[in-house]
């Protein structure tokens, strides 16, 4: 995955959206986390929820049905 920057719009592998509001880092750790904000309204959690993933994470890949993805993509202008 490309860099990771503030105000980039990511899609989940199961469909959902979320722009990144920051990388920081955890205060007990200094691993890098990226804190994003979820492009919809959830029954849930509310309305255009914030969370927090370490960036490992967050650019690593998800195995679904035998097949390695990205857990987050990239949303390139005009998708």
């Amino acid at each position: 995955m490309n860099k990771i920057e503030k105000g980039q719009r990511y899609r989940h592998f199961k469909g959902k959206e979320y722009v990144v509001i920051a990388i920081a880092r955890d205060s007990e750790t200094t691993e890098e986390v990226v804190v994003y904000q979820a492009q919809y309204d959830s029954p849930e959690f509310g309305p255009n929820q914030i969370w927090v993933r370490p960036l490992n994470d967050f650019c690593g890949k998800k195995e679904i049905d035998g097949k390695e993805v990205d857990r987050f993509s990239l949303i390139k202008e005009g998708e």
